[in-house]
C-alpha cells in the first residue's frame, strides 16, 4: 500500500486573509475555495512544484478533531527550495517577513529561513540544492 501526503489542514482565523497571504505573498496556486459541508469552508492551495497542498479553514472544530487545532498553533511546517537566497529575495520582494538564511551545517540541507503566516503558524524553508537537479517528484 502506498501512502501519499497530499494535504495538510492549517487552522486560520480569517480564511480570506490567509488565502491572500498564501496565494499573493507566497505564490501558492489556489486549487479550491468552497464549502465542503455546511459551515466548513476550505481553501486549498499548492506551493509551486509541490505534490502536497495546504487546506485553510477557520472551522476545524466541525471535523471532530481532538484536540481542535487553533489558528497559529501549527509550527514546523516546512518547504524546500534549491536556492534559498533566490527564495529569500522573492519572498521579501512580495512583502513576506522572512528571516535571513541561517546555515546550521555545511552539507546540503543545512540552511534554513523562517516566517509566520498572519495567524502565527510557523514555517521553515530549507535549502536543498539537490532538488535543482532531482526534483522530488522525479525520484519517488
Amino acid at each position: 500500500m502506498e501512502y501519499t501526503l497530499e494535504v495538510i489542514m492549517v487552522p486560520v482565523s480569517d480564511v480570506d486573509r490567509a488565502k491572500e497571504f498564501y496565494r499573493d505573498k507566497l505564490g501558492f496556486h489556489a486549487d479550491f475555495d468552497g464549502d465542503v459541508m455546511p459551515g466548513i469552508r476550505i481553501v486549498q492551495l499548492t506551493p509551486p512544484g509541490s505534490g502536497c497542498s495546504v487546506a485553510l479553514s477557520n472551522n476545524l472544530s466541525a471535523l471532530n478533531l481532538d484536540p481542535v487545532p487553533t489558528p497559529g498553533s501549527y509550527q514546523g511546517l516546512q518547504l524546500c527550495v534549491p536556492d534559498i537566497k533566490a527564495a529569500h529575495k522573492e519572498l521579501s520582494g512580495r512583502g513576506v517577513q522572512v528571516t535571513d538564511p541561517v546555515s546550521y551545517a555545511e552539507q546540503d540541507g543545512g540552511t534554513f529561513m523562517y516566517f509566520k503566516d498572519p495567524d502565527g503558524n510557523g514555517w521553515a524553508i530549507q535549502e536543498y540544492r539537490v532538488r535543482a537537479e532531482k526534483p522530488l517528484r522525479s525520484v519517488i
